[in-house]
């Protein structure tokens, strides 16, 4: 097997099911990448064989309700004590004691909770896109940080955030709209950055005022793929997962504001992260707005040894601009955690 080969992998236990993708010598340094929402392992698909060639084990789950993981039934099922609870077990069945975390999106509060709740489990953690000390903390937490200019209260009361209210409130709908045409869903969602974005108000502070993602439409509309981001083979990737197991488990994930708060709050050392810290953030994220917004504020506070690097990228960061998100993430584990280099 040659050294960037990805392998298919499966862990079962009495409370849960995890697939993960995997490359790289089982002697090397772990290091775990984590998707977000509506995502699967194959997000990871430009940085697993990188690392393995750098002599890494490299390991990419489905998290729950994704892929070949568990589905769950319930809201609460999704919140990220649970989360993080199967991120553990998985270390566990690996027999890694500590591993280098790197979330994107969702997967972000999940590796910043295992930082904070978790230290001895962690060699260091990196996260694309989702600051610390925010969306792990629920909504409320992120609506402190909100450009207030760009998004009147009156107008915007949740900013940018309004898409998810309108999964509190419409969540049925929600989910309806998603499974109508799910190929037009991915080719709609998974799409690059652009600059001309900038201090306009992004497509999430619309879904509410619109009755609906893609302007309160039953189903998206036909776009066509965007080869930057996605290929034919990935496209159908996603759409046959999420055609498989709906959307009732990714959309659950933003139904746990309140417990997801109860649970951060127990993080150890208050809060405060003494290991090395990576924060990408991508300038055309309008959304995960870290430019123009105080978003990344709290950040800056509690992490003790922090790098930021800016990549002029949209949200889909590790697909779009995967060079460079290899070149950061590599440059900071030489000069933040030399010691991962001697495995």
């Amino acid at each position: 097997m040659a050294p960037g080969d990805v392998t298919d992998n499966v862990i079962k236990t009495a409370r849960h099911t995890t697939f993960y993708l995997a490359a790289g010598p089982e002697s090397g340094s772990p290091i775990i990448f984590l998707h977000g929402w509506p995502e699967l392992s194959i997000s990871w698909r430009h940085q697993l064989p990188t690392f393995a060639s750098l002599g890494f084990r490299a390991i990419a789950p489905d998290m729950r309700g994704y892929g070949r993981s568990s589905v769950y039934a319930r809201h609460a099922d999704y919140a990220q004590r649970e989360i993080v609870a199967d991120m553990i077990e998985l270390a566990d069945n690996l027999r890694i004691d500590k591993a280098i975390w790197v979330g994107h999106d969702w997967g972000s509060p999940v590796v910043w909770n295992l930082a904070s709740h978790h230290p001895n489990r962690c060699i260091a953690v990196a996260n694309l896109c989702v600051p610390y000390h925010t969306l792990e903390y629920g909504i409320e937490a992120a609506l402190e940080l909100a450009d207030r200019e760009l998004y009147p209260v009156d107008k915007y009361p949740a900013a940018q955030w309004e898409y998810m209210r309108f999964y509190e409130e419409n969540f049925d709908k929600a989910v309806s709209v998603f499974e109508g045409n799910v190929e037009n869903t991915v080719r709609c969602l998974f799409r690059a950055g652009n600059p001309a974005g900038r201090g306009k108000p992004s497509a999430t502070s619309q879904v509410r005022h619109s009755n609906g993602w893609f302007g309160g439409a039953a189903s998206a509309p036909d776009l066509p793929r965007d080869p930057s981001i996605v290929s034919e083979a990935d496209m159908r990737a996603y759409a046959s997962a999420l055609k498989r197991n709906g959307f009732f488990g990714p959309d659950s994930w933003y139904m746990n504001h309140k417990a997801n708060a109860v649970y951060a709050g127990e993080a150890l050392n208050d809060g405060y992260l003494d290991i090395p810290v990576l924060l990408l953030e991508a300038e055309y994220d309008y959304t995960c707005d870290c430019v123009g917004s105080r978003l990344s504020e709290p950040t800056k506070k509690y992490c003790r040894d922090l790098t930021v690097r800016r990549v002029k990228s949209g949200h889909w960061m590790a697909q779009e601009k995967p060079a460079d998100v290899n070149a950061h993430l590599v440059r900071w584990l030489v000069n933040r955690a030399p010691q991962v280099w001697e495995r």
